[in-house]
């Protein structure tokens, strides 16, 4: 049984425009299923506005999803009421995309840490502080940090700290949104590594949403590809890199900088009415699946 199963999740907005005009509905997530496996690292990437964000979320229950199931050991979590989705997630935990608004300004690093610990009412004081002082020397901060606030921090340590919070209940699933994009090229390998590091020692699982492909390249197992709310493109991530089959696909390889000057290199245009939105995804290899 997987770890988690993602079946036909919709999200819809309704955006108003106007005193006369009737509102209009975006389909932010439209029909997403996928499933992750135990210690899977899976990739889940798209352009901006792609809905990959969004389904992260609707996972969490950060947003509602409009309807579906999201399926964590088995049980769907969309069904669960309020205390019961309280304790699901200290099993799921989410890393966010920008470092600087993800942390309280006003709050020490330490609490901020502590926090999930408090509401969960986890431990003594005593042993919430010896916990905190463990999560930031598992991600290679010092513990005389814990008294400072999050202005006095890098960019990097921040999303250091955001990490050190989200794994303070000791979650099986940690959703990785574009949690290394806002940083720069040097620290984002710096944070890479220490995901992977964390992955093995810890038995994680993890949804990593991103845009960089490269990244996601040597990272993950599996990828999906998600194009204005649907996946058009999921399989094993050296087939799908070797073999693109979906135009989108195609189009977002082909944007990746290549690093030899003098190789071959033509940037493919999508062309939206070359493909038909609303195929179903179907089996083109052994685990790929393509709406072709």
């Amino acid at each position: 049984m997987p770890l988690l199963e993602v079946r036909h999740l919709v999200k819809h907005f309704v955006r108003k425009q106007g005193l006369w005009r009737p509102p209009s509905v975006v389909r932010a997530v439209d029909d997403v299923s996928f499933t992750i496996d135990e210690g899977e690292m899976f990739g889940l990437v798209g352009e901006s506005g792609s809905g990959k964000s969004t389904t992260g979320r609707c996972i969490l229950r950060l947003i509602e999803p409009s309807s579906g199931e999201v399926l964590f050991r088995g049980e769907n979590v969309l069904g669960f009421d309020r205390s019961r989705m309280r304790a699901a997630r200290r099993d799921m935990q989410i890393v966010f995309q920008d470092p600087y608004s993800s942390l309280n300004p006003r709050m020490r690093v330490g609490d901020i840490v502590e926090e999930p610990l408090v509401i969960h009412n986890l431990g003594t004081r005593a042993e919430r502080l010896t916990r905190v002082a463990e999560l930031f020397e598992l991600v290679g901060l010092e513990s005389s940090y814990l008294s400072r606030y999050p202005h006095e921090f890098s960019g990097g340590q921040r999303q250091r700290i955001g990490i050190a919070r989200a794994l303070a209940l000791n979650p099986a699933l940690i959703i990785a949104d574009e949690a290394v994009s806002a940083l720069d090229v040097s620290i984002q390998a710096q944070v890479v590594r220490l995901l992977m590091d964390l992955k093995e020692r810890l038995k994680l699982t993890y949804l990593f949403i991103a845009h960089d492909l490269r990244l996601v390249e040597h990272i993950c197992s599996r990828v999906a590809v998600m194009y204005l709310g649907k996946i058009v493109e999921i399989g094993e991530t050296r087939a799908l890199f070797s073999q693109p089959t979906h135009p989108y696909t195609r189009a977002l390889l082909s944007a990746i900088p290549v690093l030899d000057p003098d190789a071959p290199h033509e940037r493919i245009q999508l062309d939206p009415a070359a493909f038909d939105r609303a195929a179903p995804l179907r089996e083109i290899g052994t685990q790929h699946w393509a709406a072709v």
